[in-house]
């Protein structure tokens, strides 16, 4: 449960909107369980802007081919501190802190033959020059088949444990499915004795087969591309997380992407500065799809200058409970516009139901609750009709006992 910058500000972030946003997690979110601030794609680049990347950026190394922080965003990691004191400044508030990292090496480091350090190897000898990203043009992949490979990439995992990263997000892994890159990366940085959660990306079209190398190298793994604030992004949630929820679970988590709420669009790569465009219903429904199906949460608008209705919807503790105390969250029915998803409370003490109506009609429902049973709404703490009438778009969370 975190916060991320790409929804507000895609490439563009600052080292004061990390700050900003993580004072505002500290003393409003972390009560609720959010604990984690990430700072997303090229925070290496000193020219970045909202709307796409530059071919060709001035992106900053270091003299072994490793990506530092722009120090004209990230003014405290002048010096070669790195992300080492924003990281510090994380850490003092009780949150944990997170990069963003292409898969691979950069680009600018082939064409400068940088050394990969700690080997008599350079960056032209461990680069796989035709393994690009299509949407990318900052790096080239790794060439498995080479031991400088591994290197540069213990290289670069012991460099985020020096600055104290706590939390990972690769991307360009999973589609194709980079199945050495995503090895190595995890290898290195499991060798470094800090705990880094390893986060993969993107994952539109990833198949539940490669369960078994997910979790044994990865914490989360998206199953989407990006998702923005759209109800058909939201709805094409739904088939993938009945596929994905019942094989998540503490040996790792089936992520269906960032939350795209309250303000966001400052500087992002799509829309311009705007709230949310999902109904008050749909972000309802967003939050307790995520829930029910026990995905990651990382909220992606800026906290500070987000509606206080978009915080009351990620601090209330009952919703929440589902996400964190649950198993057995599978969708239990889908029949026309109607979804059905159930669970059980870790405690045995409770069942969970969930119902969506995903047309774009207001739906009435008979709700199929067990004789004998008492059911109170989680979003509202109204105890439960007998039959109620949902929203187009809509949603109802209930703790059955």
């Amino acid at each position: 449960m975190g916060w991320n910058s790409w929804d507000c500000y895609g490439t563009t972030v600052t080292e004061d909107e990390v700050v900003a946003n993580a004072e505002f997690m500290a003393e409003r979110l972390a009560p609720y369980g959010w604990d984690t601030v990430v700072v997303d794609i090229q925070w290496y680049e000193p020219t970045a802007r909202a709307g796409g990347y530059n071919a060709d950026a001035p992106l900053v190394l270091d003299a072994y081919g490793r990506p530092q922080p722009a120090p004209n965003r990230f003014p405290s990691a002048a010096g070669g501190r790195g992300f080492a004191p924003l990281a510090a400044r994380v850490h003092d508030l009780g949150l944990r802190f997170g990069l963003h990292i292409m898969r691979g090496i950069p680009r600018r480091a082939v064409a400068a033959n940088l050394p990969v350090l700690g080997t008599a190897y350079r960056a032209g000898d461990v680069a796989d020059r035709a393994s690009t990203c299509p949407w990318n043009p900052d790096n080239y992949g790794l060439d498995h088949t080479h031991p400088g490979a591994r290197a540069y990439y213990e290289s670069l995992a012991g460099m985020f444990a020096e600055w104290g990263v706590d939390y990972v997000k690769a991307d360009d892994m999973l589609v194709p499915y980079h199945e050495a890159e995503i090895a190595a990366l995890s290898r290195a940085l499991r060798a470094t004795g800090r705990p880094m959660a390893l986060s993969l990306s993107p994952g539109t079209g990833l198949a539940v087969e490669r369960i078994d190398h997910l979790r044994e190298y990865a914490h989360l793994w998206r199953v989407s591309d990006d998702l923005w604030d759209r109800w058909e992004d939201v709805y094409a949630q739904f088939e993938r997380m009945a596929r994905w929820a019942p094989l998540s679970g503490p040996d790792g988590w089936a992520d269906a992407d960032m939350l795209p709420l309250g303000r966001i669009g400052i500087r992002a790569e799509r829309g311009t500065d705007r709230a949310s465009r999902l109904t008050w219903d749909e972000q309802r429904t967003l939050m307790t799809l995520w829930c029910v199906s026990r995905s990651p949460l990382m909220f992606g608008g800026d906290l500070p200058t987000s509606d206080p209705r978009t915080i009351d919807l990620l601090t209330n503790a009952d919703v929440l409970a589902v996400l964190k105390h649950s198993r057995g969250n599978r969708q239990e029915r889908r029949d026309g516009d109607l979804v059905i998803w159930t669970a059980e409370a870790t405690d045995r003490e409770a069942r969970y139901l969930a119902v969506f109506a995903v047309g774009d009609h207001p739906l009435d429902l008979d709700l199929p609750l067990p004789a004998g049973t008492h059911a109170v709404d989680l979003w509202t703490g109204e105890n439960a009709p007998s039959a109620v009438t949902l929203p187009a778009h809509g949603s109802a969370l209930y703790r059955v006992t």
